[in-house]
């Protein structure tokens, strides 16, 4: 939940380009624009709307870049994409109907810690005083920020033009330090007006607690060297936190197996010697099981124990064999080192480790297609994972969206770091097609290979018009079971089938745009080799799939969902 704009502010570094107080000749808008920048934001998401359109003209004479897209929803996925390779990302959405738009992809981006600035326009500070019933209001014009309050970190409004630059450093600065959504509500009449710098204040979070940080790191050395096959487990927190490099180290250094959770997923790069695979639970590869659950002594580093990456609390993680540092602390069984960041946490341990000196096995290779393609053989689920994993190149990302295509693609091995990105805890469907957009454009040396299902593309994928009008090229799987899969798993029913659409067909809509349609593994085969060819425009392939033919890890998860559909325990 957020705080309001009179919250201290929380990182604990000093503001950029703030060293004079006074009156400024810079306006409101363009230092928000400024501070964007600054933080790593070179391009903004939205759509226009009459209450945000001033700040969109000062974007136009701006540093920043608008990227437009067709829907506000997508906007926030797009900006939550970005930011999860860039380490922040924007938008800018009109009053009400385009800010209540993008509550669900700002509430994913605060579960999945990703951290967006959300802008609102909003009406001007003068025009609310006789309190007039504005298009779109939808009540007090307090209850817009209300709602944000619940799914931001910070909320601030700028009607305050002496204290606008002030709250603008403690937005981003709150995003940035804490991995969460902030709020900004800019009303339209306070865009062009001059701000005022201030007094730089402390911007600092918790200090360090040196002495717990030693203790920690010593009570967890004494326990590597005491106990037998220990395991690393990598959770989200190491990617939103940048700590990529630094488990890495750790892991060579102390010559350890690491595992990742689903929500961490290429934390490290897939193809490590180290690398086991992604534990959760009952839903684990064989070999990432046995050896998490055979584990004397589990590092859970940046891990959140949340349903699905404990595989619906299938996983068997005995508190008493556990190091867990997480959100600003250290748990060694009854022991709790607080303030204790996860970075130090990390460095510290990796320069007193002694590597462990049992060999490690043969890591499982990923899953396979042999003999690929069969002529005339329908596809499977199995086969298209096993084909796609060997496809993968190094300049590659997978953007995942929700159903089997993302259980299945589970065991797929990206070749470096942060190169998977999913909804993988919050889980909404529409994920996929938009967040590649924003990932693609934060980083264009990356071409995106997006896994989507057919229900999940039908509420977002007019966005890949927005992938080709910026002359993007992602290659675009549609995994087409004709309904919403994982449902039909956990309870059938005839709610789960949706109108089939012809994909392949979208580029005498969307514009440049090459389609193709595969039912057997020889299409698929020429369509995918046509695919990767074309480096000009986006590229969708219908997969026809069975709808019986679920994943191995999709037959798993439903039986134990199932339980849980009348809300019973498993």
């Amino acid at each position: 939940m957020s705080s309001t704009f009179t919250s201290s502010a929380f990182e604990g570094q000093p503001v950029p380009g703030r060293t004079t107080a006074g009156a400024s000749s810079t306006t409101i808008g363009a230092y928000l624009i400024d501070r964007l920048v600054d933080a790593g934001a070179g391009h903004i998401f939205g759509v226009p709307g009459d209450y945000i359109l001033k700040f969109y003209d000062e974007i136009t004479r701006s540093r920043i870049r608008h990227v437009g897209t067709t829907r506000e929803d997508t906007a926030a996925f797009a900006a939550d994409g970005y930011a999860r390779c860039q380490g922040i990302g924007a938008l800018a959405v009109t009053y009400g109907v385009g800010a209540l738009s993008v509550v669900n992809a700002v509430a994913g981006a605060y579960a999945e810690s990703s951290p967006v600035v959300v802008i609102s326009g909003a009406p001007g500070v003068q025009e609310r005083r006789e309190d007039p019933l504005l298009h779109h209001r939808f009540g007090p014009f307090t209850f817009q920020r209300e709602i944000f309050e619940r799914i931001t970190c910070m909320t601030a409004v700028l009607d305050d033009t002496v204290m606008a630059f002030r709250l603008i450093d403690r937005a981003i600065a709150a995003a940035r330090s804490l991995g969460k959504p902030v709020y900004i509500e800019l009303p339209r009449d306070r865009v062009m007006e001059t701000g005022y710098h201030v007094p730089a204040e402390a911007l600092e979070s918790a200090s360090a607690d040196q002495g717990a940080l030693a203790e920690a790191v010593a009570e967890t050395v004494t326990l590597l060297a005491n106990r037998a096959s220990p395991v690393v487990i990598a959770g989200v927190e190491v990617h939103r936190r940048n700590l990529q490099y630094a488990l890495v180290n750790l892991i060579e250094r102390a010559n350890l197996p690491v595992a990742a959770t689903l929500t961490g997923k290429s934390v490290v790069g897939e193809r490590h010697p180290s690398y086991l695979g992604v534990y959760e639970g009952a839903m684990s590869s064989e070999t990432a099981r046995s050896m998490v659950e055979q584990s004397e002594l589990l590092l859970m580093l940046g891990v959140t124990l949340n349903d699905v990456d404990t595989g619906i609390y299938t996983a068997k993680l005995d508190p008493e064999r556990m190091v867990r540092a997480a959100q600003g602390e250290v748990i060694i069984r009854h022991h709790r080192y607080t303030n204790v960041a996860l970075g130090d946490f990390i460095t510290a341990l990796a320069a007193q480790v002694t590597p462990y000196a049992a060999p490690l096995p043969p890591m499982p290779s990923g899953p396979d297609a042999p003999g690929f393609p069969h002529a005339d053989k329908p596809m499977t689920i199995a086969r298209l994972i096993g084909r796609l994993n060997q496809g993968l190149t190094p300049d590659m990302m997978v953007v995942c969206d929700v159903g089997d295509c993302l259980f299945a693609a589970v065991e797929m091995r990206t070749h470096a770091r942060t190169e998977f990105l999913a909804s993988g805890f919050y889980t909404t469907m529409g994920f996929a097609v938009p967040a590649a957009l924003g990932a693609q454009i934060a980083r264009p040396d990356r071409r995106a290979l997006v896994l989507v299902g057919d229900g999940a593309f039908q509420m977002t994928g007019t966005e890949l018009s927005s992938h080709a009008r910026f002359g993007l090229a992602p290659i675009v799987i549609v995994f087409n079971n004709r309904g919403y899969g994982t449902e039909r798993f956990i309870l059938d029913g005839p709610f789960n089938d949706i109108g089939e659409w012809r994909f392949h067909n979208l580029s005498h809509v969307f514009g440049p745009l090459h389609g193709f349609e595969a039912a057997t593994e020889e299409a698929f085969e020429t369509a995918f080799a046509q695919a990767i060819a074309v480096r000009d425009a986006p590229s969708l392939i219908n997969v026809h799939l069975d709808p019986n033919d679920p994943s191995p890890a999709m037959r798993r998860l439903a039986e134990h969902l199932k339980s849980r559909v009348g809300g019973e325990h498993p």
